[in-house]
């Protein structure tokens, strides 16, 4: 699961929080869901974190972000 810019799509769920809108396919989403967003700061840079069920599936760390 990573991050990218996008325009919506008639199969995206569109979640709004803190004044930012996320959009994930729907199929996706079901299967990732609870799915967390959030900035981190380390030793190796900063980005953002993914967290999600699907980390687990996944054997890493789940996200897309230039710190994981």
């Amino acid at each position: 699961m990573g991050m990218a810019l996008d325009e919506p799509q008639d199969n995206d769920e569109v979640i709004q929080d803190n004044g930012l809108t996320f959009l994930i396919d729907r199929d996706l989403y079901e299967e990732a869901k609870p799915i967390a967003v959030d900035f981190i700061t380390s030793a190796m840079g900063s980005g953002f974190r993914l967290t999600s069920s699907l980390q687990s599936a996944m054997g890493g760390c789940g996200g897309s972000c230039s710190a994981c």
